[in-house]
């Protein structure tokens, strides 16, 4: 066999919830005071610092779920916390605020500080965000002459008061850290660089106007711009991406640290997606090599995603907010990405004081490799980082006399200048699987359905002689706007042969439409994230006499990024009849009536006073178009995150309680054929013991029978050693300031799967030792196999609750598996 040969485990639990391992963080490090800067670091109340920071957005979770997820952030080596600020979730309408329930800003920022964890408060107003206007209010787009993002006096005016009241909101709370709280920087504007050319001369002047502005109403703070490369000096210009070590040319300004504002953990989804993926080994070798080239803060956007609840998301992004972070939509951990990037939190903040104070050296051995050396020799402290920036070839280099293997795109961290302590490439800890189990209380399910009416041009209050722009129409309360038009045919204007039919041409501004003729649907269109405006086209059957022709337009989100947003259309431009005996026939400007909302919005039948205004009639199997929804469930059984499943659906909106869970789309397939999103996250705090409301809007037409309430976990875990890993972090010791490696006993490859104590392991599913290959959760055995390995890892399970190999024969891959 191999000497490199793999050793896999599958274990079954019974249990709720994965163990969290004890923050590394030193409370000591958080001494709210005042702050300053230098070129090395942020200094807060004196004391410089290293910021790991990563992106929780409070209204993409609930309040519930908010001391978990912030808990969860510092055990997993994170000492800050930054969050978006979203204006058109705090001012839905001008001069009418919202800081309840998810929109609680100050609870989140005063939860984080009872974690002892500072804040990055991300003001903008524009957030971009993968949310509505980039979080800017669509009341704003109707104040008179007002352009967004430029040197414009009615966009400023507003601009203004809105950073202010929130300065104001936040001085009064004292949630600065100046005042003792945790806020130690804000930001103004975001990723700016991207419009500013558009604006030419009044983008110069709005950069210019918007930095004056915020250092001038709160200047005990730095405040920063993200991606702007001229940024006037009184802010730090910060860099946004993947590899930051590479593509950040610095801060507009020796005296200034170097700060990571995105460094995104996959990347958000939108609807025809496939799934979104960036390996825990990546981010942490970009993170390594940004610190050691003087970067002073990193921040994961996201550490947890969450849920676009309602219509908050924009164009064409999935209801699932960057589910692939550390920490998943439903608040678990995601292994081994979280674990991971703790223990290289760990590592290097074991090498703080020698970033902060030492000497740095750079040896670039070639293109690719480079070492950098941090040293006190008056204190016989030295570190040293080993880099290897080839995407594809392995490397071998000398380093005072020893030679160090160098993975492919790997940084080998020594933090005593000799042993291995870290390596981003070679991953020690447990992975884990995430299951949907259905719900055994709540399938239960007796459904209703109530049909909308089709309404016909007389029947619309609104109208016009052509078409209206939709958004106008809306102003983001609804996505739905029908439009009705009607028209007489004579015997000579349909075709002459029976079996041709016209066709109807609908032209959209975007998103989508359902088109009805004589009240019979005819089809479904829609644009996409890259083209939103899209031409319907469809047969038709029309008759002599009075033809009906109705269209229910949609938007899927508002735009969120570019230039000139406020000037941004959807709804139906043209509607053309072709293949008429009299030729092509324009009905564009035929007269039109128009209705905001459907019917079922109106009512509220998501609600349980409304959902007794209409008749319900009992539903089964597959539905029609523009049909609700209604049942009754039990909530699942357990303390578990709850989701939805919609698979054989097909696009609409679901309710729980009345709670908005957003919008799916099961019919809008990926290139691999699977919907971007098939479950969908239903809080906890959303249900009730029993008797919970659950109603679906269907715009086209789905399989109701099909909905399944799960539960989730992450109980299937699995571990994986190789034989060059360096020893477990907590086999380092501190001897008088001095990193002690491990001995040579403790410095044997190992590998250990730990659950909570209130779950228990009952059996070893799967072990591999040899070349198995598959994911956590699915491996397989492969062509050589210790056909014994499982009975020697059965005798070194320590208790009910943990196993661990530490042995010179378990050389290469380890995986434990954890089910309910």
């Amino acid at each position: 066999m191999d000497s490199r040969s793999r050793l896999a485990f599958m274990i079954l639990l019974i249990s709720i919830t994965l163990i969290f391992v004890s923050s590394n963080m030193d409370d000591n490090e958080y001494t709210p005071g005042p702050v300053t800067y230098n070129a090395k670091s942020v200094i807060v109340g004196g004391n410089p610092i290293l910021i790991f920071s990563g992106s929780i957005h409070y209204p993409r979770s609930t309040p519930e779920m908010w001391p978990d997820i912030i808990r969860m952030a510092k055990e997993g080596g994170l000492n800050t916390i930054a969050t978006y600020v979203f204006w058109n979730a705090h001012e839905p309408r001008q001069g009418q605020y919202n800081f309840t329930g998810n929109n609680d800003l100050v609870k989140f920022i005063r939860l984080v500080a009872a974690n002892k964890m500072y804040l990055v408060l991300r003001l903008g107003p524009f957030i971009q965000a993968e949310w509505n206007l980039g979080g800017l209010p669509f009341w704003l787009r109707e104040i008179p002459n007002i352009v967004f993002r430029s040197y414009n006096e009615p966009y400023m005016k507003h601009m203004k008061r809105y950073i202010e009241f929130m300065i104001n909101m936040m001085k009064a709370e004292k949630l600065f850290a100046p005042q003792g709280g945790p806020i130690i920087m804000a930001q103004v504007e975001n990723e700016y660089n991207h419009v500013q050319e558009t604006y030419k001369e009044k983008g110069m002047q709005y950069v210019k106007w918007a930095a004056d502005m915020a250092t001038a109403l709160y200047p005990s703070v730095p405040w920063i711009m993200c991606k702007q490369k001229d940024a006037p000096s009184n802010v730090i210009s910060t860099c946004n991406g993947r590899h930051c070590a590479d593509t950040f040319v610095g801060p507009n300004g020796s005296d200034k640290p170097s700060l990571w504002t995105e460094n995104w953990t996959a990347q958000y989804r939108v609807f025809g997606d496939p799934p979104s993926q960036r390996a825990a080994e990546d981010i942490a070798f970009s993170v390594a090599r940004f610190f050691i080239n003087n970067g002073s803060m990193t921040n994961y956007y996201m550490y947890h995603g969450g849920t676009n609840f309602g219509r908050t998301s924009s164009s064409f992004v999935t209801t699932r907010y960057y589910d692939e972070a550390p920490i998943d939509e439903f608040g678990l951990i995601r292994e081994p990405k979280w674990s991971h990037l703790r223990e290289l939190h760990k590592t290097l903040k074991l090498t703080k004081n020698l970033f902060l104070t030492g000497t740095r050296k750079v040896q670039d051995i070639n293109k690719f490799v480079q070492i950098v050396t941090y040293e006190k020799p008056e204190n016989k402290l030295c570190a040293a980082f080993l880099s290897n920036r080839h995407k594809k070839v392995h490397r071998t280099v000398d380093f005072r006399g020893k030679q160090y293997f160098l993975s492919r795109r790997s940084v080998t961290i020594l933090p005593n200048c000799k042993n291995t302590m870290f390596n981003t490439e070679l991953i020690t800890s447990q992975h884990n699987s995430r299951t949907f189990v259905p719900s055994k209380r709540a399938n239960n399910f007796k459904w209703e359905s109530y049909r909308e009416s089709i309404p016909t041009y007389n029947d619309l209050s609104i109208q016009s002689k052509s078409p209206l722009e939709l958004t106008g129409m809306t102003k983001d309360t609804t996505d739905y706007m029908w439009y009705s038009t009607s028209l007489n045919l004579d015997k000579d204007d349909l075709p002459m042969r029976p079996d041709i039919l016209p066709v109807i041409r609908i032209q959209s501004l975007g998103d989508a439409l359902l088109a009805f003729v004589n009240g019979q649907y005819i089809g479904f269109g829609h644009g996409s994230f890259i083209e939103k405006s899209f031409t319907f086209s469809k047969p038709v059957s029309l008759k002599v006499g009075i033809n009906h022709i109705s269209i229910l337009a949609m938007t899927v989100g508002l735009p969120n990024s570019g230039a000139y947003m406020e000037k941004r259309f959807a709804g139906i431009r043209a509607v053309i009849l072709q293949g008429m005996s009299t030729g092509t026939l324009d009905i564009t400007l035929n007269q039109w009536g128009h209705r905001v909302a459907v019917e079922g919005e109106a009512h509220r039948l998501f609600t349980e006073d409304g959902s007794k205004k209409v008749k319900w009639a009992p539903a089964s199997g597959p539905g029609t178009p523009i049909t609700w929804y209604k049942t009754r469930f039990q909530a699942p059984e357990g303390n578990n995150p709850v989701a939805i499943k919609m698979e054989r659906m097909g696009k609409g909106v679901i309710w729980i309680n009345g709670y908005n869970i957003g919008r799916y789309w099961d019919n809008y397939r990926s290139p691999l054929g699977a919907p971007s999103q098939t479950e969908y996250h239903v809080p906890r705090s959303y249900l009730k013991p029993k008797n919970n409301l659950l109603v679906v809007y269907e715009e086209s037409s789905g399989t109701i029978d099909s909905i399944v309430i799960n539960t989730v976990n992450r109980d299937i875990i699995c571990s994986f050693m190789l034989e060059d890993y360096p020893p477990n972090l907590d086999s380092w010791k501190i001897d008088n300031g001095v990193l002690k490696p491990p001995s040579a006993e403790k410095a044997k490859p190992s590998a250990q799967l730990t659950c909570d104590p209130d779950k228990f392991i009952m059996e070893i599913q799967f072990v591999g030792f040899g070349n198995p290959w598959g994911s956590c959760g699915s491996y397989m055995q492969g062509t050589c196999q210790a056909f014994n390995a499982k009975k020697v890892v059965e005798k070194v399970k320590q208790d009910p609750h943990h196993y661990i190999q530490n042995s010179d024969y378990f050389l290469y891959t380890i995986l434990i598996v954890l089910n309910i």
